[in-house]
């Protein structure tokens, strides 16, 4: 079986259009250089005034930021599916935009760090950008260990962060002496020290210097007297100091921008006119700096160090003393292994993962999940527009993690990808799976099984269920990546391994609206009711869960993977996405809270999770499993009733399906075009009898079985029509775990109340049950609002709806009296030990085909439970009675 690429059908009018059309302005608005940012500051590059967007998505995100480069990947697949769904321009060229900047990320980081030149104090300054790693190394030898000194340097700060150092001159964290901008409370300070923090001799500021503005420090040390001057005035002074460079000797780490601790960070923002002198200026020269070039001012440029900054390339510093201390631009964490590297952060954290043996998502944050992200945005723009660039940075990134992993024991690399969370990898191996189908690279494909995760697969292939306590979006994207394994390598135990585990999930791990997982992990096969809560349903499960079934469909086209898909795609993924536009948020949920009263949260953990990621890309692809072909185009199977338009190419037809499901209970497909092919027809799992097709108004024989194909044989023609009629009834799905406790479905759409209160709430159902068992008799519909009712009361509506109301997706089934048709028979409804109710068992057996049939499966029912003693003959007499003067729907 294989899909339609996404310019290959078109959305008509509809709920998917409306959606997408609501993220397709969200697409056209987003200024790239937003997501940008990142990648230019770790390279050093300007970031263009771009500022971050904030929660994952920067460097003051949560954890440090330290998955910043995920959402790109993310941006870039929405719009390469923009693209090739639409065919509008404007995304191509956004998208080129982006991957051009990331040509020019890729070759900075590839090359030693180059000056950024910026408008300075005095002429030209040199800025390291936050998030660049940058600072400038002077010689061992600037201080020329001399008993009095003066340091002396402009700073723009562009960062509030506590710790970062102007200057450091240290040989560790015994001996050194530094200025930091910033102490603990956030004013400057400066210390010397010959045994580490606890003999520091420092001078505290009296105010915190402002962002983003030329700030002078400036430092004297002499006769036992230090002295800390802030834009040329004194902000303290110590007498007591008795250390200086001569009495610390040589220094190895003469650092602007950067400390001898490590955990301190990197000076951002810029600096003009560092000077040093071997002597201590006076009041008067210090304060004449704050006007004039040190050259040309009563100090005279230092003549220990002197640095104008003026350089604008390169990433070498000119010392004007005469001594020839030439300082040189460095990056922290030095530069890439392989010049395939590519990241919005330093190479650090793939680094430190491979001796980690637990997770600290503060320390090392799924380094190989960004990864993916980035390798499947890049891939999707070469796949959608053909851009070599695209694919080039995608080769690139291949080829570095090939070098990395491929030399680590396979011990190690079995212990990176069990660590949560700091080992999670995402999709890539399905990613570079793509990619080896394009480059047909063998250490492509050798790099796909360098994350094989051995105890998931194992244990998945042989049906043994792992899952309970496993983190459900760390193991759902690898079994996708199996498949594609499969695909490449024809290793069985990777498909099994992918289909055995869609098992333990649907239908004992999936909730009503198709999501899986509680605050992010998987619980015990069957535990529904049990693990209700606020934190359900993780956005990202339900999109990996819907690529699987895809994928899987794709080899043994099962109908139940699509069943599956539909429950998803029309109730959480459509759910998911807000009914309303907005330029900076794609507004997406991240977990789907089915506590009763719950309210949706479209702008979760302050924005750019992953599952706002996924959601840009769900919404760009509604239409990429409406249409299957069999490999031999022999086929074209429809397995979702969706208004769209297939243009298949290869049969030269055109194939268009008009409807307004699921409003509309029924589809009509036009074709366009004479080719010869077997059209199937999805029967879906809810469908009932009433289930028809007609080829030209001629029906097709039935019946036709609920979750399977109907198949129309022939030779097409233009102008051919074929009618597909489902008729929709209400009905209930229990809990596994507490049947009592139910979701409302009417055809495929999950209905749910819409009331603040936060308990469950009692319905009952059977009072007015049709004879085919559509409990829609219980429904009040909601006139001019297609899909809304109420329920003694309470306003009912489609979880698809993207609003903010308090929603109820599981309500208590109550049916405490006996009712047929609306006539009450006056007899409690009685129960067995495991809750079920007599009239669960009457209607177990809808649908009946006539009234005779219900009252006699009624009678029957009556007496066998007046046999067991749980009912009396006469409340028996008294039901029976009931149900023969009832009046039913059909």
């Amino acid at each position: 079986m294989h899909p339609f690429a996404l310019k290959d059908v078109a959305l008509g009018p509809g709920i998917f259009a409306r959606k997408r059309d609501l993220m397709l302005d969200h697409a056209r608005g987003y200024d790239p250089d937003r997501l940008l940012q990142v990648f230019r500051a770790n390279a050093g590059l300007s970031t263009r005034g771009a500022v971050a967007p904030g929660g994952w998505e920067g460097l003051d995100g949560e954890a440090n930021g330290n998955l910043r480069g995920h959402y790109t990947g993310h941006f870039l697949t929405m719009l390469a599916q923009a693209y090739g769904g639409t065919g509008e321009a404007g995304f191509a060229d956004k998208l080129g935009y982006a991957v051009g900047a990331l040509v020019e990320v890729r070759e900075a980081l590839r090359s030693a760090p180059a000056v950024l030149s910026v408008p300075g104090r005095f002429g030209a300054a040199a800025e390291n950008v936050r998030g660049s790693h940058q600072y400038v190394e002077l010689p061992p030898t600037a201080l020329d260990a001399s008993a009095a000194i003066t340091l002396a340097a402009w700073v723009r700060p562009a960062h509030d962060a506590n710790w970062a150092r102007v200057f450091d001159f240290g040989d560790g964290t015994t001996r050194y002496l530094y200025l930091a901008a910033r102490n603990a409370y956030g004013v400057p300070r400066f210390a010397v020290s010959a045994s580490g923090p606890v003999g520091e001799q420092g001078i505290d500021g009296t105010a915190a210097l402002p962002l983003h503005r030329w700030s002078h420090l400036a430092v004297t040390i002499a006769g036992g007297t230090a002295t800390l001057y802030v834009d040329g005035v004194a902000a303290g002074v110590n007498t007591a100091v008795t250390l200086s460079p001569a009495v610390l000797g040589v220094l190895a780490n003469n650092w602007l921008g950067r400390s001898n601790f490590a955990a301190d960070p990197v000076f951002a923002g810029a600096f003009d006119e560092v000077n040093v002198w071997s002597r201590a200026l006076g009041a008067d020269e210090i304060a004449d700096l704050q006007t004039t070039h040190a050259a040309g001012s009563a100090a005279g440029a230092g003549d220990l160090a002197s640095y104008g900054f003026e350089e604008t390339a390169g990433g070498a510093f000119a010392d004007a003393s005469g001594r020839a201390q030439h300082a040189t631009l460095r990056r922290t964490w030095g530069g890439p292994s392989h010049p395939g590297f590519l990241a919005a952060y330093p190479e650090t954290q793939f680094i430190d993962l491979e001796s980690r043996t637990e997770g600290d998502y503060t320390v090392v944050w799924a380094p190989y999940y960004t990864a993916h992200k980035i390798l499947r945005g890049l891939l999707d723009a070469y796949l959608h527009t053909g851009d070599a660039r695209a694919l080039d940075l995608a080769e690139g990134m291949c080829d570095w993690m090939y070098a990395r992993l491929s030399r680590l024991p396979a011990s190690t690399r079995q212990r990176m990808w069990n660590i949560f969370s700091s080992g999670e990898f995402g999709g890539i191996v399905e990613a570079i799976c793509d990619l080896y189908a394009v480059t047909g690279k063998a250490e492509h494909l050798a790099l796909a099984r360098l994350f094989d995760l051995d105890s998931l697969t194992d244990a998945c292939a042989a049906g043994t269920d792992i899952l309970d306590g496993l983190h459900a979006n760390q193991h759902l994207p690898i079994l996708v990546g199996l498949v594609r394994l499969y695909e490449e390598t024809s290793e069985d135990r990777y498909l099994a391994a992918a289909k055995n585990l869609w098992d333990m999930v649907v239908p004992t791990r999936m909730y009503s609206i198709g999501g899986t997982s509680t605050l992010e992990f998987w619980r015990a096969a069957g535990a529904i009711a049990g693990t209700l809560s606020d934190t359900n349903a993780e956005t990202c499960c339900a999109y990996n869960m819907l690529k699987l079934s895809r994928m899987l469909f794709q080899h043994d086209r099962d109908p139940k993977y699509v069943d599956y898909y539909e429950r998803t795609l029309y109730n959480q993924i459509l759910g998911s996405k807000q009914d309303r536009p907005d330029a900076e948020r794609p507004l997406v949920t991240y977990f789907v809270g089915l506590l009763p009263g719950h309210v949706r949260n479209y702008t979760p953990k302050q924005g750019t999770t992953c599952c706002e990621g996924t959601g840009l890309e769900s919404a760009t692809k509604y239409q990429d499993s409406v249409y299957f072909r069999t490999a031999d185009g022999t086929g074209l199977y429809v397995n979702l009733y969706s208004p769209s338009t297939l243009d298949w190419a290869g049969k030269g037809v055109t194939v268009t399906q008009t409807t307004g499901f699921p409003v509309e209970q029924g589809s009509t497909l036009t074709i366009t075009g004479q080719s010869t092919f077997d059209l199937h027809l999805r029967v879906p799992a809810w469908a009932g009898d009433g289930f028809a097709v007609t080829v030209n108004g001629e029906a097709l024989p039935g019946p036709f079985t609920p979750g399977t194909y109907a198949t129309v044989s022939r030779a097409w023609r233009t102008g051919d029509t074929v009618r597909v009629t489902m008729p929709f009834r209400l009905r209930v799905e229990r809990a596994l775990d507490n049947p009592a406790l139910q979701a409302l479905f009417y055809g495929p759409v999950n209905l749910v109340a819409r009331d603040p209160r936060t308990t469950y709430l009692p319905f009952g159902l059977y009072r007015n049950a049709g004879l085919s068992g559509d409990l829609a008799g219980a429904l009040t519909p909601v006139e001019g609002q297609p899909l809304h009712y109420t329920l003694d009361g309470v306003a009912i509506a489609p979880f698809f709806e993207g609003t903010e109301d308090p929603t109820h997706v599981y309500f208590e089934r109550v049916e405490p009296r006996i009712a047929f048709g609306g006539v009450d028979a006056g007899v409690a409804n009685p129960a067995k030990d495991d809750g079920t109710t007599l009239l669960d068992e009457v209607w177990a057996a809808a649908p009946f085909h006539s009234r005779d049939d219900l009252v006699d499966h009624v009678a029957r029912t009556a007496e066998a439970w007046v046999a067991t003693g749980r009912l009396g003959a006469a409340d028996g007499d008294r039901v029976v009675a009931a149900a023969r003067d009832a009046t039913y729907l059909p």
